[in-house]
């Protein structure tokens, strides 16, 4: 082997490990990618090992389904893995498939538990090769049973528009400051201005050294997710909360606007990225470590913004790792935790205040039939609707019912999926 597939390993055990992270659900690829062992990395090895473990992510279903016609049982875990990561540089990214063999059975020799099967990594990733590249159908983008209730919910052909975006590797999405030449700006990133006022940011690299980081210009956060924030009506100095705020995109805005906030979420090791964030873009807010459904305050609110804990199915363009960490029980108990976390929230704001309730989810149980279930329970509290086009969401993402159901295909403008509903006390 070369010193130049030598000095490549490092990033691939790097990879192994964000891949492992991601499938066991051990907090996921965001949190993997905080520890010490992968921050020492050099900064361009840190890059290539996320993108080969977002190539292994992305196309997981039909990677995993090639694989199993050449298996005849399943490997360790990290074997698995190994063979993922082989396939991935193989058919995804630029990587000779000369070097994404050699790579892979080198790092099988390295490990004890991997040792044994060096030689099914090389003959498995030979075959693969001779194969060529599998499809990447839609169908076989998302898991099984997820992509089944996608078909439930909103038919074939949009379910295999959803899926299909799995396989994307999106643009970077940008909230302003208020007061910021946003015109200026765009021009400086090369970025498209989006209804609402977001940019878009074709470009590659850590966003720390983009133009108008330092100086707290903008943050980084997807189109869709500044939506909701904008959906309450604000005037400086109202008092909002907002529940469940980290990692704190939405808590700037609402700071932005003047508002006199508070950001609770219950991990205060989240929390701390909110702090952060507050302290570059020289804004502030009450920052709380409690849970949203038992906070002990007797305070109300003119306004709430409540972002709940959810399945996040629909931020899988830029976390495909919530695809395979997700199951099928997961959607009713969180359900069952959104419906205390609403409840909390009613009994939090001021008669007359309004309440935005958002999950960047794209399942039914957690937007649509949650509304129905609050106002049913809920007489004090009435739904609002949105208008079209109302805070630069796109006009097809408006129901009937006057909430908005945004879906992540490229008719909506490639944004991540999510669902709102806006409420006001009575």
């Amino acid at each position: 082997m070369t010193q130049e597939l030598n000095d490549g390993l490092p990033a691939r055990e790097a990879a192994l490990n964000l891949i492992d992270a991601a499938l066991s659900r051990r907090g996921g690829i965001d949190e993997a990618a905080s520890a010490n062992g992968f921050r020492f990395l050099e900064p361009r090895e840190r890059a290539f090992a996320r993108a080969l473990a977002m190539a292994v992510l992305r196309h997981l279903g039909p990677i995993d389904r090639a694989l199993a016609a050449k298996l005849q049982k399943a490997p360790p875990d990290r074997v698995m893995n190994l063979l993922r990561l082989g396939a991935a540089q193989a058919f995804h990214l630029e990587v000779p498939a000369f070097a994404a063999v050699a790579t892979s059975v080198e790092l099988a020799g390295a490990n004890k538990t991997s040792r044994p099967f060096k030689g099914l990594v090389n003959a498995v990733l030979r075959g693969l090769l001779r194969d060529g590249a599998p499809s990447d159908d839609p169908a076989l983008l998302a898991p099984p049973w997820l992509y089944a209730r996608w078909v439930s919910a909103f038919g074939e052909a949009t379910a295999r528009e959803i899926a299909a975006q799995i396989a994307l590797e999106p643009a970077t999405d940008l909230s302003v400051k208020p007061g910021v030449d946003t015109a200026a700006l765009a021009q400086a990133l090369e970025a498209e201005a989006l209804p609402g006022g977001s940019l878009r940011v074709r470009r590659k690299g850590d966003v720390a050294g983009w133009p108008g980081f330092e100086d707290g210009a903008w943050w980084v956060q997807d189109a869709a997710a500044a939506v909701p924030a904008r959906l309450l009506s604000l005037k400086p100095g109202d008092k909002v909360l907002d529940l469940c705020a980290a990692p704190g995109g939405k808590t700037l805005q609402l700071a932005a606007a003047g508002a006199d906030v508070v950001a609770l979420d219950r991990s205060a090791a989240r929390l701390k990225r909110v702090d952060e964030n507050l302290e570059r873009m020289q804004l502030t807010a009450e920052v709380v470590a409690a849970d949203a459904a038992v906070w002990e305050d007797a305070r109300t609110f003119d306004a709430i913004l409540l972002d709940a804990p959810c399945s996040a199915t629909g931020t899988f363009r830029r976390h495909p790792d919530v695809l395979w960490a997700a199951r099928p029980s997961d959607v009713a108990s969180l359900a069952a935790v959104q419906a205390r976390i609403l409840d909390s929230a009613a009994d939090r704001l001021r008669p007359g205040g309004q309440l935005v309730y958002t999950v960047c989810s794209l399942e039914p149980e957690e937007g649509e039939a949650q509304v129905e279930a609050f106002l049913a329970r809920r007489k004090d509290m009435a739904l609002e609707p949105i208008t079209p086009g109302e805070a630069g969401a796109p006009e097809a993402s408006l129901t009937a019912r006057g909430t908005l159901r945004l879906l992540p295909h490229h008719r909506d403008g490639g944004q991540d999926g999510f669902f709102a509903a806006r409420f006001r006390k009575q």
